[in-house]
């Protein structure tokens, strides 16, 4: 039992970045994602609308499909685990 409760914290610690969260609030909390999202189609995030698209719902409009907007998750919770670790490398050194 206690391997069932562990997984769902895993999981949470792995994906900072859902497809539910705001482009804004994407933007605003790992900005170096914002590539990706670019990368993938996703040019609104400068956009008024992306204070309240999730990034799922920008992702569908822009004609991406479900393997294409894991993937981009996948990429874009890389490079905020980075920049997580970076934040805290720093906070270490202090």
């Amino acid at each position: 039992m206690a391997s069932a409760t562990s997984a769902p914290e895993t999981v949470t610690k792995d994906r900072l970045i859902t497809e539910e969260m705001t482009l804004g609030e994407v933007v605003r909390n790992y900005p170096d994602a914002a590539m990706v999202m670019m990368q993938f189609g996703l040019h609104c995030i400068g956009c008024h609308v992306a204070a309240y698209e999730t990034v799922g719902q920008g992702a569908l409009a822009h004609g991406l499909s479900d393997k294409e907007i894991g993937e981009m998750l996948d990429e874009m919770n890389r490079i905020a685990r980075q920049m997580e670790g970076a934040k805290d490398a720093g906070g270490s050194k202090r």
